[in-house]
């Protein structure tokens, strides 16, 4: 079986369908002067980044959510609970440039680009694309209402 690409998932130009296509970045910012305060306290400053990690995830996450529930409305039923939202029971990815479903790590640019994400957050891209500040996450969103496919 040949792999399936996003691609497919978007509406031929011959078919009557509307096709949503969404995109974001989010990022936990921590203030450097704050940050500082703990620069010899190595267990504060992994506790401090995992924690940005996890927001920032969070901040997808309830982006997407909203997504579902509210922008697009595909589920505005959605009642889930923390351990199904963990299994992600949900209807949908969300795709990111740099793993299996879009490995081009230069796609960000285009997001970031498009988003304004530098000048509207301060978030910033690495001439090898990492992400700055490093709790950050970027990725996009497909919704093709008639076939109630959202990737």
């Amino acid at each position: 079986m040949s792999p399936i690409s996003l691609s497919r998932l978007i509406a031929p130009e011959s078919e009557i369908l509307t096709d949503w296509i969404g995109a974001f970045v989010v990022t936990a910012d921590i203030d450097k002067a704050e940050f500082d305060k703990f620069k010899d306290d190595d267990y504060a400053t992994i506790m401090i980044r995992i924690l940005s990690d996890r927001i920032a995830e969070a901040a997808a996450e309830w982006l997407h959510e909203k997504i579902r529930r509210e922008y697009w409305g595909y589920a505005s039923q959605e009642n889930l609970s923390v351990d199904d939202m963990l299994k992600l029971k949900y209807k949908g990815i969300r795709p990111a440039p740099g793993y299996p479903a879009c490995p081009d790590h230069t796609e960000k640019q285009v997001i970031f680009d498009l988003l304004g994400a530098e000048k509207a957050i301060g978030a910033r891209l690495t001439e090898n694309f990492a992400m700055i500040p490093p709790a950050s996450v970027s990725g996009i969103f497909f919704l093709i209402p008639d076939r109630h496919i959202l990737i």
